[in-house]
C-alpha cells in the first residue's frame, strides 16, 4: 500500500465546499486551507503559492495565467458539474489533473426545475407577491395543471433525461432536442431541430453544457419562435441566453414567465450585489445558482470529488478525470510508484523503461493510458529510485510532469 506523502501536501478549498471533501484530503495527508468565497485571478495566483491541490466550484476561474503561475499545482477539483471555468487545455499541457462531479447534483437540479415549472404554471410567484402586499386574488385565470402540457428539453444529458422521466410521471408530454444522438426514455420524442421543439412546447428548459459553442444559443430569434404564453427555464449556463431579449419578450406578454438560476456575471461572494435585466419582474423566478445547492448534493459532491483528488494524490488514479488519460488502478502492492505525464509520442514508454533499467530498477507492474496528445504511465518498482534515475526521467524531452510516490 502506498503511504501518504511524508511531507504535507497543501490543498486550497474555496467556495464553501462540503466538509467531507476536507476530511478526505486530510486523511490523504493534506494540510487543508479553506476560504468561504471565490477568488479573482490575482487573488488566486497569490493563494496558490506552494499549493498542490485546488478545490473550487463554479465562481472561481482558473485561466492560463493562473496555471502558468502555479508551479506546484498537481490537481484541480471542480466541486460541480461544469469545468468551463478551467482552462482544460492548459491544465493538460502542464500535467494538472482535473476532476468534477458529473452526476452528484443531477437530482437536485431536476427537482428545482420541476418546482419552477409547477410554480410558474400555477402563477404562484405572482400570487405570493400579492398576498405579501395584502391583496387577496383567488382567480384561476392563467393558472394551469402541468398534466397534459408539453415540456421541451434542450440538452438530453444526465439532467435532461432524469427530468424527462419525472415530468412524464407528472403527466407531461416530453420533447427533447440534442445535437448528439441520444436514446429517448419513456415516451419522450426527439425533435429533429430546435425550431421544431420551440414551436410545440409549452415549457422550454435548457440543460446544455458549458462548451464555448453554446454561447448565445438562445436569443431574440429563439424566444420569438416559442409558443405564445410559453414558459422558459435556464438552469444550465448563464452565457447561453440573451437575458435582455428574454425581458423584452416577458414584458410584451409573449412569454408567460421564466425561471432562471444561472447568469453570465455572478457575484463572487454572498452579500455582493446581483445585477440582471430580469430583476423586478413578477413572473420571473430568480435563484442564485442553487440548482445543485442541497445538503444532499453538496455532501455527495464533496465525497466524490474529494475522493478522486485523494486517489490521485496517493496512487495516481485518474478514473473519471476530465482531461488526463483515465487509469483505474488495482491496489498497490508495494511502496514505490512512479507517475509520468508526457507528450504522446512514439517511444516514450521504451525510453522510460530503458532509464529504469540503467538505474538497476526492476519493474513490478506498469499501466499506460493515452488521450489525444497526452500519455500517462504509472510504474510500480521494487525499491526507491535514486536521484540520478529520477533526473534521467525528468530530462526526457517528452516529460510534462513526473511524480515519485513512496
Amino acid at each position: 500500500m502506498i503511504a501518504p506523502p511524508t511531507s504535507p501536501t497543501r490543498a486550497l478549498i474555496l467556495e464553501n465546499v462540503h466538509p467531507d471533501a476536507v476530511q478526505a484530503l486530510t486523511l490523504a495527508g493534506c494540510e487543508v486551507i479553506t476560504r468561504a468565497g471565490a477568488l479573482d485571478e490575482a487573488g488566486l495566483v497569490e493563494a496558490l503559492d506552494g499549493v498542490q491541490i485546488l478545490g473550487i466550484r463554479s465562481k472561481t476561474a482558473v485561466p492560463e495565467k493562473v496555471l502558468a503561475a502555479a508551479d506546484d499545482l498537481l490537481a484541480i477539483g471542480a466541486f460541480c458539474i461544469g469545468t468551463n471555468q478551467i482552462d482544460l487545455a492548459e491544465a493538460s499541457r502542464r500535467g494538472v489533473a482535473v476532476f468534477n462531479a458529473p452526476f452528484s447534483n443531477t437530482r437536485s437540479v431536476v427537482e428545482l426545475a420541476l418546482a419552477e415549472i409547477i410554480s410558474l404554471t400555477r402563477r404562484m410567484t405572482e400570487k405570493d407577491r400579492l398576498m405579501h402586499a395584502g391583496v387577496w386574488d383567488k382567480s384561476a385565470r392563467g393558472a394551469h395543471e402541468v398534466r397534459g402540457r408539453t415540456l421541451g428539453i434542450v440538452g438530453y444529458g444526465n439532467i435532461g433525461t432524469q427530468l424527462s422521466v419525472l415530468a412524464e410521471n407528472l403527466g407531461m408530454r416530453v420533447l427533447f432536442y440534442d445535437t448528439a444522438d441520444k436514446l429517448a426514455l419513456g415516451n419522450a420524442r426527439r425533435c429533429d431541430s430546435l425550431a421544431d421543439l420551440l414551436a410545440d412546447a409549452d415549457v422550454v428548459t435548457l440543460h446544455v453544457d458549458g462548451r464555448a459553442g453554446n454561447a448565445g444559443l438562445f436569443g431574440a430569434g429563439e424566444f420569438a419562435a416559442m409558443r405564445p404564453g410559453a414558459l422558459f427555464l435556464n438552469l444550465s449556463r448563464g452565457f447561453v441566453v440573451d437575458y435582455g431579449a428574454l425581458r423584452a419578450h416577458l414584458e410584451s406578454g409573449r412569454l408567460a414567465g421564466a425561471g432562471i438560476d444561472v447568469f453570465p456575471d455572478e457575484p463572487l461572494a454572498a452579500g455582493d450585489e446581483f445585477v440582471s435585466p430580469l430583476r423586478g419582474l413578477d413572473n420571473v423566478v430568480l435563484t442564485p445558482h442553487i440548482g445543485g445547492s442541497t445538503e444532499e448534493a453538496q455532501q455527495d459532491i464533496g465525497r466524490f470529488v474529494g475522493g478522486k483528488l485523494a486517489d490521485y494524490l496517493l496512487a495516481g488514479a485518474t478514473s473519471l478525470s476530465v482531461n488526463l488519460p483515465q487509469l483505474a488502478l488495482p491496489e498497490a502492492t508495494n511502496e514505490h510508484r512512479l507517475i509520468h505525464v508526457h507528450r504522446n509520442l512514439p517511444g516514450v514508454l521504451a525510453a522510460i523503461n530503458s532509464r529504469l533499467a540503467a538505474g538497476g530498477v526492476n519493474i513490478d507492474a506498469q499501466y499506460l493510458g493515452t488521450r489525444a496528445e497526452l500519455g500517462y504511465v504509472i510504474t510500480d518498482v521494487g525499491r526507491e529510485l535514486d536521484d540520478d534515475t529520477v533526473q534521467a526521467l525528468q530530462d526526457l524531452p517528452e516529460t510534462i510532469r513526473l511524480r515519485v510516490l513512496h
